[in-house]
């Protein structure tokens, strides 16, 4: 399959491919199902599809295609996917390690996943409750020791803090790196996380705005979405990464979900070159909408 190139915008930051939405654990503050009942489904496509849509693209070298999910690994093609990705793209891994990491050890020459980045290519979600941390260990020293660039990141959420930490100690001490991240959402009917945009998450009323973003989000059938919430959501793609004539934008989009917002779009952040105050969406124009008043809506934590 023969596809021209597809640019960035020089102002993008991340590239986010989301090969499956499906995970083999299914913790309940789960980022993905904030907000909702239930992690949506969306159809895969094979690993040559992928392979010929990524590799369309254009962008900065320092900007890596990250894999993720869901969890990554439950793709049948993942490591078929990593082998034929153009050499110049980069590739980061999103993952909860839970694959056989012989096979990926023996298949994945690890210079192809280190870039001399200031943070892991490889980086691990530990879930406390869903994962064994001493079995986790035994797996990332491993493959530290075949060459791979591999760290764990924790989720600081009110009722793991704790564990998080402990295991953030027992890592370090292991020389694992091992990093947290603020928890976003609701928990005993607090807010938690930073945000640039407050009001634009857990809020009754809905408003419109204009909003562009500065991450390629690209689902798992290639649909490209304007945000996480559209994702998450199963809202209306922006386009497809198969399809001959797509264009990447960097045009505001009118949007009449604000206030529904998914924290990742809006939290404040590092960005790839990891310096503190990026958000991925710039939103402007707030309104209020006269008609759309939505119920309360539960937020898992």
């Amino acid at each position: 399959m023969s596809l021209k190139t597809v640019s960035l915008p020089s102002n993008y930051n991340y590239i986010a491919c989301f090969l499956t939405l499906d995970c083999n654990i299914r913790c309940d503050y789960c980022i993905n199902s904030h907000n909702s009942e239930r992690r949506p489904l969306r159809q895969t496509i094979s690993g040559d599809k992928w392979v010929a849509g990524l590799n369309r693209i254009d962008c900065l070298a320092d900007i890596p295609i990250t894999f993720q999910g869901g969890e990554p690994s439950l793709h049948p093609d993942f490591i078929r996917i990593i082998k034929n990705i153009r050499k110049d793209l980069n590739i980061d891994i999103l993952t909860n390690l839970t694959f056989d990491i012989d096979v990926f050890i023996k298949e994945i020459d690890p210079r192809r996943l280190s870039r001399g980045a200031s943070y892991p290519n490889i980086r691990v979600s530990y879930h406390p409750g869903y994962m064994d941390l001493t079995l986790l260990m035994k797996k990332i020293l491993k493959m530290q020791d075949a060459g791979f660039s591999v760290g764990v990141y924790g989720i600081l959420h009110p009722r793991i803090k704790n564990e998080v930490l402990l295991a953030q100690d027992i890592c370090l001490k292991a020389n694992i790196d091992f990093r947290v991240k603020e928890f976003l959402g609701r928990y005993d009917n607090k807010l938690y996380g930073t945000y640039l945009y407050p009001e634009a998450i857990g809020n009754q009323r809905r408003k419109s705005c204009l909003c562009r973003t500065t991450e390629l989000i690209i689902g798992p059938n290639a649909d490209v979405f304007r945000c996480h919430h559209d994702l998450y959501k199963s809202f209306a793609a922006t386009g497809n990464l198969l399809d001959p004539e797509i264009a990447i934008s960097n045009n505001f989009r009118e949007c009449v979900e604000f206030g529904d917002c998914n924290p990742c779009d809006i939290k404040i952040k590092t960005n790839r070159f990891q310096v503190f105050g990026h958000t991925s969406v710039e939103i402007k124009d707030i309104a209020e909408e006269k008609v759309r008043v939505y119920p309360k809506s539960s937020i898992r934590g």
